[in-house]
């Protein structure tokens, strides 16, 4: 299946809108993954941990979406936005939701 950002596929002719789909993912970061994340903002430095959370949570909003536009008897969605929040009284989880237009292309 195609996904893009993009509001076509270069080469390929959209022949039918089945409609807008999105895919979300709530993922909460524990207790040891922010203490060693603080010790990285202390000394400076990448936080690995959270790179990894952050890429396991888009993946699977992305997989969602492309689970829904399959059911639709889509083959391609187009236009992707993925927006990021962090969400919780601490702001200990992180949210990522991926929307787009699923669609068929020839």
């Amino acid at each position: 299946m195609y996904i893009t950002t993009t509001p076509n596929i270069e080469g390929k002719t959209i022949t039918s809108y089945r409609g807008i789909v999105a895919g979300e993912t709530v993922l909460g970061a524990n207790i040891f993954k922010d203490l060693f994340a603080g010790i990285r903002d202390i000394v400076g430095g990448r936080s690995a941990t959270y790179e990894k959370e952050l890429q396991k949570a888009r993946d699977i909003a992305l997989q969602e979406l492309q689970q829904r536009a399959a059911e639709l008897g889509a083959n391609a969605v187009v236009g992707v936005d993925i927006d990021y929040e962090v969400m919780g009284k601490t702001n200990g989880m992180l949210m990522v939701s991926a929307s787009g237009t699923a669609v068929v292309v020839e």
